[in-house]
């Protein structure tokens, strides 16, 4: 079965809720692959050229393009850039709010073999001088705010960039993206082999320095065949996902999943979260699918739900576990179940809740059709059922799948991770009876005091369960006698007031939902928690700064202790 075909069959799939037939699908790896040219052009562009492939906003601004008009605009960016002789094999910097030459930059370097870097709004120069300095690129394209870090950061490499390209306004050294109108709308897609570097995300960082997950220009794409699936979108639906460029988490399901089966995708560029604004824009646009960080569907169940009228059919959620609460608050309001995944920056969507399936409220789901995930101990032992253990991918050359290719200059890293025919995620999980996956949290993020294990996700799942709790972090804090003693930070719900007495009850509320070892004994009440731009709480950081007040032996501002401390 050749690649489009099996294109063609996870669309009917996705259509006649038939997931079965996934399973026999087995993807042989052609010598040559490239996602533009074998299956965005004739799936979409050449079918269904007047299909609106995206609809962009921004306050009163609405702009839409059909398939047929993007791949004209992305034909002329890669004609501009071929001018400027960037050649295949060569790099892209691409730091752009979500605005829509994201969309056509891709489309644009993934025809012409030209490996995309994506970094998000927020890194400052310091960030792009790691980036770099780690991998120089050949092309750099930015907004004004933007444009004046990448300057500041080229200058102290030595290097220069071949050619940068301006959104908006006029720059010294800068090329305006409007220069691009000048060019054919037709150009050759260049003849990329499927193992060839795609993509280099940096990841988040949630335990450390970035690492450079390296994707194929087969693996990648045909691994988000699972996020498809996942999210259940199809041709003709209005896809909107809560995600800014930058991260993996854009080009999963703001830019491959929707257009593997021809959806429409909404581009939703924010000054700042609405929660209103948000659900007027769900209800108003008619939004059919639509995925979201939990951190974002916190702020919107705050709100009256039933006060919209949704055309929503599939809701997920990604970036974090799902808190049952969360689950609950949203089905009431919207009458659509929020269903769970798990995936990281080095795969695509790995163990998910698929639509019409039977959802156990809190856990991750079942694994993908392409992948072959286990359970394991660090020796490569594949674990019994409810025993927890390493979340690994089975891993061969044989397989087919969006497991990333490597770490990027990194090879003792590379060795870390890929042992006993295995890929270690660096997650912990457990499988019960039925093959469904449960979350315990990060190797890093499990908490060990007095001899027993912590899964902080359980922990800060009582607590979201609780109405004045918004959101809330569970991290090891150093005890002189239990080691480490389960600490909770946590942000108030609206209207709140922080108080020792709304401490003292959420102490009592926790003794009365965990057992007595999973407690509670510090709480620290804050006003945000450092996260990555996807929406992951960095736990790393809120443990460094409880162990440096810890071995200073501070009291915290707004930190309450269990009187059994």
């Amino acid at each position: 079965m050749n690649t489009l075909e099996i294109y063609r069959r996870v669309a009917q799939a996705i259509a006649e809720r038939d997931f079965d037939i996934l399973d026999q699908l087995k993807p042989i790896k052609p010598t040559h692959f490239n996602w533009v040219t074998d299956v965005f052009e004739p799936l979409n562009v050449q079918q269904h050229p007047n299909d609106l492939a995206l609809i962009w906003k921004y306050n009163d601004q609405q702009q839409t393009y059909t398939f047929a008009e993007l791949a004209a605009r992305s034909n002329q960016f890669l004609n501009f850039i071929r001018k400027h002789d960037v050649q295949y094999g060569d790099n892209i910097f691409i730091q752009l709010p979500l605005v829509p030459p994201n969309w056509y930059s891709y489309l644009a370097c993934i025809k012409g073999g030209i490996v995309i870097i994506p970094a998000a709004t927020s890194l400052d120069v310091r960030d792009l001088e790691f980036r770099f300095k780690s991998v120089f690129p050949q092309v750099a394209l930015a907004d004004q705010a933007n444009a004046e870090k990448i300057d500041k950061a080229e200058k102290t490499t030595g290097k220069k960039i071949k050619v940068k390209i301006i959104t908006e306004g006029t720059r010294e050294g800068w090329e305006s993206i409007d220069n691009i109108l000048s060019e054919s709308i037709e150009a050759e897609g260049a003849k990329t082999q499927s193992d060839d570097d795609l993509f280099y995300f940096f990841t988040s960082g949630t335990t450390g320095m970035p690492k450079i997950v390296v994707h194929t220009h087969y693996g990648y794409p045909m691994g988000h065949l699972t996020t498809t699936t996942w999210v259940g979108m199809k041709r003709g639906d209005l896809h909107y996902n809560i995600s800014q460029p930058g991260w993996a988490k854009f080009s999963w399901s703001s830019f491959f999943a929707p257009w593997n089966v021809g959806a429409t995708i909404l581009g939703y560029h924010i000054d700042r979260f609405d929660p209103k604004e948000q659900l007027q824009t769900l209800q108003d646009l008619k939004v059919n699918t639509f995925c979201s960080p939990p951190t974002s569907l916190r702020m919107l169940i705050q709100e009256d739900l039933s006060a919209y009228t949704f055309s929503l059919r599939e809701c997920v959620a990604a970036g974090e576990p799902l808190n049952p609460e969360i689950i609950e608050v949203w089905k009431k309001g919207t009458g659509v179940l929020i269903r769970d995944g798990y995936g990281q920056t080095e795969a695509t969507a790995l163990v998910v809740n698929l639509p019409n399936s039977n959802v156990k409220f809190g856990s991750m789901g079942k694994p993908t059709f392409l992948y072959d995930i286990v359970i394991a101990d660090d020796d490569g032992q594949q674990l019994e059922t409810l025993e927890e253990g390493n979340i690994c991918l089975t891993h061969n050359k044989e397989n087919v799948n969006g497991l990333f290719k490597t770490y990027l200059n990194d090879t003792g890293r590379h060795q870390l991770v890929f042992k006993h025919g295995l890929y270690y995620t660096g997650d912990k999980a457990y499988k019960d009876e039925e093959g469904y996956l449960w979350f315990v949290g990060r190797d890093d993020d499990v908490i060990k005091a007095s001899d027993f294990r912590i899964g902080p996700f359980e922990v800060e799942s009582v607590l979201l369960e609780h109405p004045k709790v918004l959101e809330a972090a569970v991290i090891a804090s150093p005890h002189a006698l239990r080691s480490n003693a389960v600490k909770a930070f946590i942000i108030l719900a609206p209207e709140v007031k922080l108080t020792a007495e709304v401490a003292q009850e959420l102490f009592d509320y926790c003794e009365n939902q965990l057992a007595r070892y999973k407690i509670p004994r510090i709480i620290e009440f804050t006003h945000e928690l450092p996260k990555t731009i996807s929406g992951k709480i960095r736990r790393i950081e809120l443990r460094a700064e409880e162990a440096l007040s810890k071995h200073k032996k501070e009291k915290r501002p707004n930190e309450f202790y269990h009187d059994k401390y």
